[in-house]
């Protein structure tokens, strides 16, 4: 089960940290109440206040990094537990 666990972690901070590399920043639009669409190809228009993330220049590799680093560790747990 911690094996999964940390696996599982170690490629979600991989795919974030190579998310990051692709995007040069990122707005996020919070919407109260919005108007309902008249077709469902509109885009209700934004209501709320908008928050813009830029990741900085080591944020994506620090990540990945990170995440290669957590993965590796789970490879490692089996034979830990079993030492012991």
């Amino acid at each position: 089960m911690w094996k999964a666990f940390f696996l599982a972690a170690g490629i979600t901070l991989m795919i974030v940290g190579v998310e990051c590399l692709g995007v040069e920043s990122c707005t996020l639009r919070l919407h109260d109440n919005p108007p309902p669409a008249t077709s469902p190809w509109d885009t209700p228009p934004s209501v709320g206040p908008q928050k813009k993330f830029t990741p900085k220049n080591w944020a994506p590799w620090s990540l990945i990094s990170s995440g290669a680093v957590v993965c590796l560790y789970s490879f490692t747990i089996p034979r830990r537990v079993k030492g012991e």
